[in-house]
């Protein structure tokens, strides 16, 4: 069977907005569609924020909230942002307590099986997109338990193996560099399919190239 990969980032607002069509196009077609969490490029290129055009954010801002008014998808304020960032100097600050934890769990989580590893990338980015505050309370590990995971197992087990994980995470970002920077970046034999407006495109290719359709429905 064919693979596509999907390079994802939690911080990515087009990385959640993408993710519940992402999941289902292994029932929509005879393919993989391999979750692979990175690493997002404030953390890998913590400049970046700082070197985009005034015109960039508001832009961002607005496209988001509009294509989860199309897509009827929640989208709230992020509480707290998984990225530590000074929103007014955009500077990102060196101390940061959420977003590798969160990434090393998706790793666990796909490494599970792809379909394991979507559900706890949709759950807890639909948490975290929607306003949640995801670090309160028990919203974190009920969000791993509806996708059929022990939050305090997996924490531990991120924990114990952070270099491990930590490595698959950066080999993710070398092979995904090789093709582009962005997520959500899909790549399919050889070619890059960059940010969710690109899935319709993805899908034609699959077509094109013989894959069978599936019969059943994209989870909701």
């Amino acid at each position: 069977m064919k693979t596509v990969d999907v390079f994802w980032s939690f911080r990515s607002p087009y990385s959640y907005l993408a993710t519940k069509r992402l999941r289902g196009l292994s029932g929509k077609w005879a393919v993989r569609v391999r979750p692979r969490p990175v690493y997002p490029i404030a953390i890998r290129t913590p400049e970046f924020f700082a070197q985009v055009r005034p015109q960039w954010v508001p832009y961002l801002m607005r496209d988001i909230v509009r294509l989860s008014q199309y897509l009827g998808l929640p989208l709230g304020m992020m509480n707290p942002d998984p990225v530590v960032m000074d929103m007014a100097t955009r500077k990102i600050s060196d101390e940061q307590p959420y977003i590798h934890r969160l990434t090393r769990l998706g790793v666990l989580a796909c490494e599970a099986s792809d379909e394991a590893g979507w559900a706890f990338m949709d759950e807890v980015s639909t948490l975290i997109w929607s306003g949640g505050a995801w670090t309160e309370g028990s919203v974190l590990a009920d969000a791993a338990t509806r996708a059929g995971f022990d939050l305090a197992k997996l924490d531990q087990r991120q924990a114990d193996e952070c270099d491990r994980i930590t490595a698959v995470i950066e080999a993710a970002q070398v092979e995904q560099d090789k093709l582009h920077w962005g997520v959500p970046l899909m790549t399919y034999e050889g070619e890059a399919y960059f940010g969710q407006d690109r899935i319709d495109l993805l899908e034609w290719r699959l077509e094109q190239d013989g894959l069978a359709k599936g019969s059943s429905q994209p989870p909701i």
